[in-house]
Parts: C-alpha cells; sequence; structure tokens
C-alpha cells in the first residue's frame, strides 16, 4: 500500500472527526486536537493513502529547546503495516530541523508495540508516572538528538 505523509491541518480533522474515537483511539477527543492543531508551539501530521484516507496521525509541542510527544495514533484496521514507524520518523526530522535537543514522552505501561517502537527509535526509559492513565502507570522516555 502505498502512503504519504504531509502536515496536518484543521481540513484533516474535519475529515476524522465522526470516527476519531471510534476507528483510532479514545484519548483524544475533537476539541483538544483542534486547540493542539491551532497551537504555534504545535506540529502534526498526518498518514494518507492514494485515496487521501487518514491512516495516522502524530504531534508534538516545543517547548524551549524539547519537544512533547503529544501522540502517535493509527486507524485501528491499518496497524502492524509501518505507520507508526513513518510517523515516529517524521516527529524526530522535526523536531532536528527545528534545533531540538531532546524529545520526550509518557506511554501507557502495557503498550507494549508503543514501548518497543520507541526503544528501537532509541529512546530510553527515564521513569514512571503512577496512575497517570486513570489506573495504569506511563513510563516517562526520551531521546537526545544528536545534529
Amino acid at each position: 500500500m502505498n502512503f504519504y505523509i504531509d502536515y496536518m491541518d484543521l481540513s484533516d480533522l474535519e475529515q476524522i472527526k465522526d470516527i476519531l474515537t471510534t476507528d483510532f483511539d479514545d484519548f483524544w477527543n475533537y476539541s483538544i486536537l483542534k486547540d493542539e492543531l491551532n497551537s504555534k508551539n504545535s506540529t502534526y501530521f498526518v498518514v494518507k493513502n492514494k485515496d487521501n484516507e487518514i491512516l495516522g496521525f502524530a504531534g508534538i509541542k516545543i517547548i524551549l529547546d524539547e519537544a512533547e510527544i503529544m501522540n502517535i495514533v493509527t486507524k485501528k484496521n491499518y496497524r502492524k503495516q509501518g505507520i507508526g514507524n513513518l510517523l515516529l520518523n517524521r516527529i524526530i526530522l522535526e523536531a532536528k530541523d527545528k534545533n531540538i535537543k531532546k524529545v520526550n514522552l509518557e506511554v501507557n505501561e502495557n503498550n507494549i508495540i508503543a514501548i518497543h517502537l520507541y526503544e528501537k527509535f532509541g529512546f530510553n526509559k527515564d521513569g514512571e508516572r503512577k496512575n497517570y492513565y486513570q489506573d495504569q502507570n506511563a513510563i516517562l522516555m526520551s531521546k537526545i538528538l544528536e545534529k
């Protein structure tokens, strides 16, 4: 399957707003994502197929010389096809382009697939936040970026 990646904008969000919590994941709603897209400190990317169907999206928030990965989400029926890899790679390139020195994130301790993805890209476990996801812990991870 052919994918391409581009910057995400409000028209992309409008395209997926009715399926955001059913076809992706339910931890972000429309209004939160809209606020993120309107934030001057945030940058979001979207992966689409040749039919312009949105298959995944990801975003970072820049805080001084560090970036926080806000989310990396793949449409449920397109998972395990490399979309998360594509998005994470693009986020890292964007951070380097903006002279970011470090990328941080929180991930649910039970999200083994995501943890392996981050480790594959060189992220290290730095600690945890107890009960960050209701009754589940978050693992804190980071990656120092080289020029």
